[in-house]
């Protein structure tokens, strides 16, 4: 079996990644998809993007504080954090 490399771009096993392990994917020239070592997963960069999508949905308000939850049916109110403050 020929040596796989990484890449163009580093893209994150979306498996992985869901269950908070940051684990680069390999490119299969051959096959022209992703893998990952360690879960096994295997897609079209197509796929990949899509599921790291659903990903960066979890993590949209990581470096962002809540201001007020609101009323009944009104959006919750974020702004920045700013590091250092509680």
């Amino acid at each position: 079996m020929a040596q796989s490399t990484k890449g163009k771009l580093n893209y994150r096993c979306p498996s992985c990644f869901m269950r908070d392990i940051d684990i680069d994917m390999f490119f299969d020239e051959d096959k022209k998809e992703y893998y990952c070592l360690r879960c096994s997963f295997n897609g079209s960069e197509e796929d990949v993007l899509r599921l790291n999508e659903m990903a960066r949905y979890r993590y949209r308000a990581m470096k962002k504080r809540v201001v007020d939850f609101g009323e009944d049916n009104e959006p919750i109110i974020f702004r920045d954090h700013i590091g250092g403050e509680q």
